[in-house]
């Protein structure tokens, strides 16, 4: 029975390209930052505390927060482009 069972090991990784990362600025001083709202639970009073804490603590000029249609799906692209034309920094964020 044994020998009739297989697993997937997660930390073998995969045969996909990598990408990679984007070059991170030195501070946000003056920055336009852009978050995008996953849509779970309690993730735009996240994202809010997050946005009042960058424009108070680290100087950024603008926190544009954006929301997915839904957390199940990845952002649509023309959210993404849209996004990246109007920001210097961004990150995906995630609710409970």
């Amino acid at each position: 029975m044994v020998d009739e069972l297989w697993f997937v090991d997660p930390t073998a990784g995969g045969n996909k390209t990598k990408i990679p990362l984007a070059q991170r600025p030195i501070d946000l001083v003056g920055k336009v930052v852009g978050l995008i709202d996953n849509t779970k639970e309690q993730a735009d009073v996240i994202l809010a505390t997050v946005a009042q804490e960058l424009l108070e603590r680290y100087g950024v000029k603008e926190v544009i927060i954006e929301r997915k249609e839904a957390f199940s799906k990845p952002a649509r692209a023309e959210l993404l482009d849209a996004l990246a034309m109007r920001v210097q920094v961004a990150a995906a964020a995630v609710g409970g």
